[in-house]
Order: C-alpha cells, then structure tokens, then sequence
C-alpha cells in the first residue's frame, strides 16, 4: 500500500511548522507574550503548545499510549512560553520528529485505534492533528497581528 497519506500529512505538519514560526515574526518581539484581553492566549504560548504536542503526538503515534500529565503539560508550556528561541528550537526539532514518525505509519496500521481521554481516536485521524493543530495557530497568531497592524 502507497503511503500517500502519510507522507501528505508529514510535509503538511512541517510547512505548519514554518508557517508558525513566520506568523510568530510578524508580530512584534515585545507582543509575542501579550494577551490581547482577557484569557486570550499569547503568540508565544500557541508556539510553545505546538512544540510541546509535536513530540508527544510522536511519542503518541510510536507507542499508541496516551500518557500526558496534564497540570505537567500546563507547566512545561508556561515556562518554554517565556523563552522564545528554546520554544523555536522545540517546535523545529519536535516537527521533523513528528513528521519522521507519521511517515513511519504503515497504512494498514491507520486503522487502529488508541484510546484517549476524549475517546478513541484511530491513527489516521492522530496523525492529522499535528497539521490542522498548527494550522488553526497560526491563524490565531495572524489575528493577533491583525489586531496590531503588522499585517499591512
């Protein structure tokens, strides 16, 4: 079986990535852990979630094992949101380590499904996430760029 899907999903996942990180230049350095209001989340806190979650989707994919702690997951991505080049660095290393693993997938095996706290999911839909997860970030990024004028 071709694994067409696999390797669509892992060259999405790291232009997500890319694009991430150029949404992330676009706003201000001073900006990039500002909330716009409220329980908005800052740029650099969608930045740190994406890098973190790239490496535990691997981890998810290798194993089909759900193991985040999340209060360890909350505390780990408030502490890499206050340092922007580790969180880059992370993001970097955690998507090309996502992307090997989701090309890695045998097609027969996308069909298996992993429980998760919300409910089974099977591979074929995990191995999406990383893309549309990063996706959805940028575009939260972008807005908050919209709203400081840098999109003009």
């Amino acid at each position: 079986m071709s694994n067409h899907l696999q390797n669509f999903l892992a060259d999405a996942a790291l232009k997500a990535a890319a694009d991430l990180e150029t949404a992330l230049g676009r706003v201000p350095a001073e900006k990039r852990n500002w909330s716009a209001m409220g329980d908005a989340r800052p740029p650099l806190d969608l930045v740190a979630e994406c890098a973190l979650l790239n490496g535990s989707t691997a981890n998810l994919i290798e194993t089909h094992q759900f193991t985040t702690d999340f209060e360890q997951y909350g505390r780990d991505k408030a502490a890499l949101a206050q340092d922007e080049a580790a969180a880059l660095a992370l993001l970097r290393e955690n998507s090309a380590r996502v992307a090997e693993t989701i090309r890695a997938v045998p097609s027969e095996d996308l069909a298996i499904q992993v429980e998760m706290p919300w409910g089974p999911m099977t591979l074929e839909q995990i191995i999406s996430y990383p893309f549309w997860n990063m996706s959805y970030h940028e575009g939260q990024i972008n807005y908050v760029a919209s709203l400081l004028g840098c999109l003009k």
